[in-house]
């Protein structure tokens, strides 16, 4: 390899610029780089004893023409390119940078593919789209907007763009449900066949990726076609600012842009950003408008400029060398590529650039580690008459905000839904009512909604009468959330099934995943397999299923008269009775002649008070004030035990008690007896598929008389179905049961196209119906219609709960009456005591026996005896006297 220094001594710097001279951004690039060779030139700062010079090279609209220029910029010994414009070209180009050490540095080729990595000498000196994607997925997520088409052009940037928007609104949980592709140079039928097509699709947010001259003309075709009316969301990439800025809209546009919104990179306010505003129109002599990308160029060959200066100004010399393997292509006819030489210099160029650090028009500018521009933002526009209003800004800091990106980016980040905001939007059709984002297929065309048409249950499902009207729990709760809807949705309904036996509803369903139908209404089960296939709704009711089983007339119970109570509520009754037996004694022990005598007499009193106080039959009267009241009390509560055992005795005897040998899913499985299920119900695959039940055992049966008769006839030992059907049949067939849990958990929905955003806002106004208490209403006008009792079980007996507040009471009422009495018998004895020590000499040893002897005996006697005691002391005293 031939190394040969050129340009050790030069006092000129060459750089290239490759752009598009014709195009809005050419004309204005143009304008603004040769501004910033001027300013860098007439500085004495910045490049001393140095003189850049700028070329430019128009590609013409020819990605052709834009490689034969970079060629030729490359054979002269250039040391930075300035482009290409497009990022088609980009892609080739950067490759020829990464052989010869050349960079390239491009405000406008900002396709998001185009990586630092692969591409290490090509540089994107505005935010590249990535971020531009990323804040129109932030703008459609926050008007809550869900499914999204996209109009763009088929080349590398505009594709590579949207393919990178349809990632960005994946993360925020929407769509990009459809994408509408255009030539290069599309005809103007090529665009009305286009939107013709996406006229008919569900979505009415529409992004617009492409050039300003196929942008103008999709508008012009749209409003043609009636699609810049109300109900349509429009989103215009950047290049609908630049027109914005740089030549205005024309009268003809007015109309026609009305309510569109675009995006412009956004440049913060400074004073040399308005020096060079001023200086704008001198230096453009009034052709063109200044735009945001203008800025960017002009910042673009301030950039090299710097790089170069830090390079010479350490002692860095340029020089070029001859690639080897060019040599060999010598003389082939009409290419002189052996004049391509490798900048030396280039990687430590390509270093200076990386570290960039300073202030320019569009304010801070450097590169973040992946070598993206720092502070990425963009201004949010809402075309409004012949202006661009600025709603808010999107900043990769801080997202949407009506505060300016350089404001934010002094406080922390904060991304929170609740923190984004934009000011109020003036939509196509001249509204500010944010429209809804989509559309009913076919151009608004009423639903076809398939129901079932069910032979048997037609309360719950759908019955149709002779008029063709519709209805049904189903039904209703359908019409019901339709109401909460806030926009009109028409409809018809079309059965699906000859009402001669119940459809299968997995076919059903796949009628909606084929877009047959729009929608499924019905008493349609949600299963993992269909909501693999469709959307559903909010359950409106809750299912799962069940096992049904005839059942046997049991033989009266020897010991049927213990069932009323549970084993627990018999202990604590006994235990209560016992309590107000021995707490009666006490009370009434030194008052009453009835509760007094040998030890033997009193524990057969407490027995028998005991006993015959539950029957009422007490013959032993109370004297005591506390004893009344606390037998009082215990007499209320054997009242309502009483009452209560006896009625539930008398339904024990009466109602018919009914038990099976199948207990439940498991036990219905170990056996080998027969299954019936219900014609077109998903129990028949379940039972084959998750349970491994073998089908010769299923039994399909198709209305509920066939299920009495075949339980009845045993020749289905169970039946396995749903529980809102279970439920039904029940109400009126009491000689069958429900036995175990319900093994499945599920609901029944209303089924939508994946990704139909009908099914989030029915399901939104179902929630709305039971909160409120519709759905409630409505499940009772058709389900709730008992006509025979609920079945007796061991579950009927009577808790000890139901019965604790009263043994609470009576429990309170005891232990206070018992200490009443025990205080006053202390203060009795107290003052016994003090009297007998005064009158005589007692040992306090002999204190309790003496306490004992006194709770022991009649109150009367004690009373005697103190009497008697004291006549006795006042005679031995005058006596003595």
């Amino acid at each position: 390899m031939l190394i040969t220094v050129v340009f050790s001594k030069t006092d000129t710097v060459n750089i290239g610029a490759i752009l598009t001279a014709q195009s809005i951004n050419g004309r204005v690039s143009t304008i603004t780089m040769k501004a910033a060779v001027d300013d860098i030139n007439s500085d004495p700062t910045i490049l001393p004893g140095k003189r850049l010079s700028l070329s430019f090279h128009d590609e013409k609209f020819s990605p052709f023409l834009s490689i034969v220029g970079a060629l030729k910029y490359l054979e002269a010994d250039i040391v930075a390119v300035i482009g290409p414009p497009h990022s088609v070209t980009a892609h080739v180009l950067s490759n020829l940078a990464n052989e010869l050490h050349v960079p390239f540095l491009s405000f406008s080729a900002l396709d998001p593919s185009l990586s630092s990595l692969q591409y290490p000498y090509f540089f994107q000196t505005a935010p590249n789209d990535f971020y531009l994607m990323s804040a129109i997925a932030e703008m459609i997520s926050y008007f809550g907007f869900r499914k999204v088409t996209a109009i763009y052009s088929d080349d590398d940037h505009y594709r590579n763009s949207i393919y990178t928007l349809g990632d960005q609104l994946w993360e925020k949980r929407c769509k990009l449900s459809y994408k509408a592709l255009l030539t290069l140079n599309p005809s103007p039928q090529d665009i009305h066949k286009a939107l013709i097509k996406v006229r008919s699709m569900e979505p009415r947010v529409i992004v617009v990726n492409t050039n300003s001259v196929i942008g103008l003309l999709i508008f012009e075709t749209a409003k043609r076609l009636g699609m810049m009316k109300k109900g349509y969301v429009w989103i215009a990439t950047p290049w609908l600012s630049l027109v914005l800025d740089s030549s205005g809209i024309s009268s003809k546009d007015v109309l026609v842009l009305q309510g569109v919104l675009t995006l412009r990179p956004h440049t913060p306010d400074s004073v040399i950003k308005r020096d060079f505003e001023r200086r704008w129109k001198n230096l453009s002599k009034g052709s063109i408008g200044l735009n945001a990308y203008g800025l960017y160029a002009y910042d673009t060959v301030w950039m090299v400029a710097r790089a170069l200066d830090k390079f010479f100004s350490e002692g860095g010399n340029i020089s070029f060398s001859n690639d080897s393997r060019l040599t060999s292509l010598r003389g082939t006819k009409g290419f002189n590529l052996q004049a391509l030489s490798i900048f030396n210099e280039g990687k430590q160029l390509r270093t200076n650039l990386l570290q960039t650090n300073m202030s320019g028009l569009t304010g801070q500018v450097g590169f973040n580690p992946d070598r993206s521009m720092i502070r990425p933002s963009f201004d949010i526009i809402n075309v409004v008459g012949n202006q661009g209003w600025v709603i808010g800004y999107w900043s990769n800091h801080s997202g949407l905000s009506v505060q300016s990106p350089e404001t934010l980016y002094a406080k922390p980040s904060n991304r929170s839904t609740s923190n984004q905001n934009l000011r109020s939007v003036v939509w196509p059709g001249n509204t500010i009512e944010k429209p809804r984002g989509w559309e009913f297929p076919n151009n608004g065309r009423p639903l076809r909604i398939v129901v079932p048409f069910r032979a048997s249950f037609k309360e719950i499902g759908t019955r149709v009468n002779g008029s063709h009207e519709f209805h049904g729990f189903s039904i209703d709760v359908f019409l019901a959330a339709r109401e909460l809807i806030p926009y009109p949705v028409p409809y018809e309904f079309i059965t699906f099934g000859d009402g001669q036996k119940n459809p299968n509803y997995t076919e059903l369903v796949n009628t909606v995943a084929y877009n047959t139908y729009d929608a499924a209404v019905g008493d349609i089960a949600i299963i993992t397999k269909r909501t693999k296939v469709v959307d559903f709704t909010q359950p409106y009711i809750e299912s799962g299923l069940v096992v049904l089983v005839p059942s046997k007339e049991l033989d009266p119970s020897t010991w049927a008269f213990f069932r009323p109570f549970t084993p627990l509520m018999w202990v604590v009754t006994m235990l209560f009775s016992i309590i107000i037996g021995v707490a009666v004694w006490m009370l009434e022990h030194r008052l009453n002649d009835e509760f007094r005598g040998p030890p033997k007499q009193q524990l057969v009193t407490i027995f028998w008070f005991t006993l015959s106080t539950i029957f009422f039959s007490h013959r032993e009267n109370t004297v005591s004030t506390l004893g009344r009241l606390v037998l009082f009390v215990w007499l209320f509560v054997v009242l309502i035990i009483n009452s209560s055992y006896t009625a539930s005795l008398t339904s024990i005897l009466t109602v018919q008690q009914l038990s099976s040998p199948i207990s439940g899913i498991d036990s219905l499985i170990l056996t080998n007896e027969r299954i019936g299920f219900q014609v077109g119900s998903f129990a028949e695959n379940y039972m084959i598929e998750e349970l491994n039940i073998p089908k010769s055992r299923l039994v399909p049966i198709g209305s509920p008389q066939e299920y009495a008769e075949k339980l009845g006839a045993g020749i289905v030992a169970a039946i396995v179905d749903e529980r809102p059907y279970i439920d039904l049949f029940l109400s009126k067939n009491c000689r069958f049961q429900v036995v175990g849990e319900e093994f499945t958990v599920s609901g029944w929905g209303f089924a939508f196209p994946r990704d139909s955003p009908l099914a989030v806002d029915m399901s939104t106004a179902i929630l709305k119906l039971s909160e409120n208490g519709e759905l409630k209403k409505i499940h009772d006008n058709w389900l709730k219609n008992k006509s025979c009792s609920p079945l007796n079980s061991d579950s009927d007996q009577l808790q000890l709960e139901g019965f604790s507040g009263l043994f609470l009471i009576f429990g309170i009422a005891c232990a206070l009456a018992l200490l009443i009495y025990f205080y006053k018998m202390l203060h009795e004895f107290r003052k016994h005591y003090s009297e007998l020590q005064d009158s005589s000499s007692i040992s306090e040893s002999h204190l309790l026996p003496r306490f004992l002897s006194f709770a022991n005996e009649k109150r009367k006697v004690s009373n005697n005896k103190l009497k008697r005691k004291r006549e006795t002391c006042m005679s031995h005293d005058s006596h003595q006297s």
